[in-house]
């Protein structure tokens, strides 16, 4: 059965069996059972087991080593969810150890299939949002990758804290703006807008973009800000009138498309 096709209570209960589970198998030595966890067919399982995973690390300082080598062990895996599960679990561990889960995501980047890939990008959402400065840190040491996608994903893991805190990631972004790749610099353009359209956070942005020399992107950065104001409108801090009204201040001589 599903993770989702039983009740919450029974969800509840399955993930502490899912935790029991793992903290047995790591104190016993004998992985099999967590790599069952680690790799199951269901989406939702994997969370289980990454969140838990996570939780003991944090909780139980006892079980650090036995976990970090778990995933070490995990990490070369076959099974491409094994290795997805592992780059979230280093994600949970990252958002206040980010050091002793760097590894896994310098080799996650490399990954041959999209999932691990995708969940380096996913967990340095949610450690970027908590604990940004060794991670953006991180993050900038790739900014510049021989890897057009390499350079993509990063550009868009750092997306979340920029929507709370853009300027922490606006000099990063930066420096992407003369990408060679369109699909970086469209993800660029993507992530700016997301960024812009936050509480507090439209001023920030295009204060930042008046001294980026590739105009050209600037401008689609700016259509893209004023499309998104429409897009996201029942979340936006502005109307997109506001947010229009904002750009054309700060940008006078700007020829804009007709809405």
């Amino acid at each position: 059965m599903a993770f989702y096709d039983l009740s919450k209570s029974e969800r509840a209960d399955l993930v502490l069996v899912i935790q029991g589970i793992i903290k047995e198998a790591l104190l016993g030595q004998s992985l099999l059972k967590a790599h069952l966890y680690f790799g199951d067919d269901d989406t939702y399982i994997r969370k289980s087991a990454y969140l838990v995973t996570g939780r003991l690390y944090s909780g139980e300082e006892a079980l650090r080593p036995a976990i970090l080598a778990m995933l070490s062990q995990f990490l070369p895996d076959p099974d491409f969810r094994v290795r997805q599960t592992v780059i979230n679990a280093a994600g949970e561990i990252g958002k206040w150890h980010f050091e002793e889960v760097r590894f896994y995501f310098d080799e996650g980047l490399k990954d041959p299939h999209h999932s691990p890939r995708n969940a380096v990008i996913g967990s340095v959402k949610k450690m970027g949002e908590v604990n940004p400065v060794p991670v953006l840190a991180w993050a900038r040491e790739y900014l510049h990758h021989e890897d057009k996608e390499i350079r993509r994903e990063i550009c868009h893991g750092i997306e979340l804290r920029g929507r709370k805190h853009p300027e922490d990631i606006l000099p990063l972004l930066r420096e992407l703006q003369h990408d060679r790749a369109a699909r970086v610099r469209n993800t660029l353009v993507h992530v700016i807008g997301q960024i812009a359209y936050k509480k507090g956070c439209l001023m920030k942005v295009l204060v930042h973009l008046e001294d980026w020399e590739n105009r050209p992107l600037v401008d689609a950065a700016l259509e893209e800000i004023i499309d998104v104001h429409h897009r996201y409108r029942n979340f936006a801090a502005l109307t997109q009138a506001e947010a229009i009204g904002m750009i054309d201040a700060h940008y006078p001589g700007r020829k804009r498309k007709d809405l």
